[in-house]
């Protein structure tokens, strides 16, 4: 039994993502493969070479494979899938839009979103907003995942030394052309590898108000900033700054809540998070069920005097 992990990677480097799913590969057994399907991309693979508990690195290369489009790198996984029992992405997006084309070409179902692997073929993941947990069991001959990544540990990115082989790539599928990116740029960590986040919500009130108050605390805590749905959708905040089921799914080390109430789209999205702070006046705000330490506090009071003591 032979487990395929693609990776996600800039070409040069892999994304934190990756060593999560390399985690959730060793738990299914047998040897851990890791997919580089890019352009240039030796630094990538040199990169994943080195991942504890990775024994070969195959790496396709082609200019058809520089932006990671969805035909292409599936088609890439389809070249070499009947070598694998487990075939795994990151549920990121770009997993997102690559594995579920794979599981159709292979006519199996696709296991989405697992947080922890019971056996080779049987798989936990969150459903409900993350209310229950179902236990999925697989019977087809090749199981295609995607792994929630803030349920398992990030395998070491150094240690290892596994061999890489070089894979034919396959031809430019035609179906989808890269036309251009952009990219926001910011000296802040990336929401869902940053250890800290502090996250407001609607009762900030404006956009003004939400950049004043945040601000100043995610820079004294080296922090990233997050923002509940409620607070995107009125414009405080822009939506790659969203936490929650239809935002981002993050584990921080610390997450600060401030005038969130806690809805249950958004604990879906930070409830992991290991040690969970929340400022809210009301009392009854559900975040405070889920919170390690609880402020009932104006947070335009409360998140100044913060700031102030650190």
């Amino acid at each position: 039994m032979t487990v395929l992990v693609i990776a996600e990677h800039d070409n040069a480097s892999i994304k934190g993502a990756t060593l999560n799913t390399v985690t959730a590969a060793a738990a299914c057994g047998g040897d851990v493969h890791v997919l580089v399907a890019g352009h240039n991309a030796a630094g990538a693979a040199a990169a994943a070479a080195q991942i504890a508990g990775v024994a070969k690195v195959i790496h396709a290369d082609a200019a058809g494979l520089a932006h990671g489009l969805a035909e292409n790198v599936a088609a890439q996984v389809l070249a070499i899938a009947g070598n694998y029992s487990h075939i795994l992405f990151p549920a990121t997006a770009g997993g997102k839009n690559v594995a579920p084309r794979v599981a159709a070409k292979l006519d199996v179902a696709q296991i989405s979103d697992i947080t922890k692997v019971v056996s080779p073929d049987t798989f936990e993941r969150p459903i409900y907003a993350g209310n229950a947990i179902a236990t999925v069991q697989s019977q087809d001959a090749t199981k295609v995942i995607t792994v929630r990544t803030t349920g398992f540990d990030a395998a070491a990115a150094s240690g290892g030394s596994a061999a890489t082989e070089t894979a034919t790539a396959t031809a430019d599928a035609g179906k989808s052309s890269f036309v251009g990116s952009e990219i926001a740029k910011s000296d802040r960590p990336e929401l869902t590898a940053a250890k800290i986040i502090v996250s407001g919500g609607r009762a900030l009130g404006s956009k003004e108000k939400f950049d004043e108050v945040m601000t100043p605390l995610a820079d004294k805590l080296g922090a990233a900033i997050g923002a509940s749905r409620a607070a995107v959708d009125a414009g405080y905040a822009p939506n790659d700054l969203q936490v929650g089921q239809t935002g981002k799914i993050v584990a921080p080390q610390l997450y600060v809540a401030a005038g969130i109430s806690g809805a249950i789209q958004h604990l879906a999205g930070m409830k992991d998070s290991k040690v969970i702070v929340a400022i809210n006046k009301d009392a009854e705000a559900p975040i405070f069920s889920v919170a390690d330490y609880g402020l009932e506090a104006d947070l335009f009071t409360a998140v100044p005097e913060l700031v102030k003591a650190l």
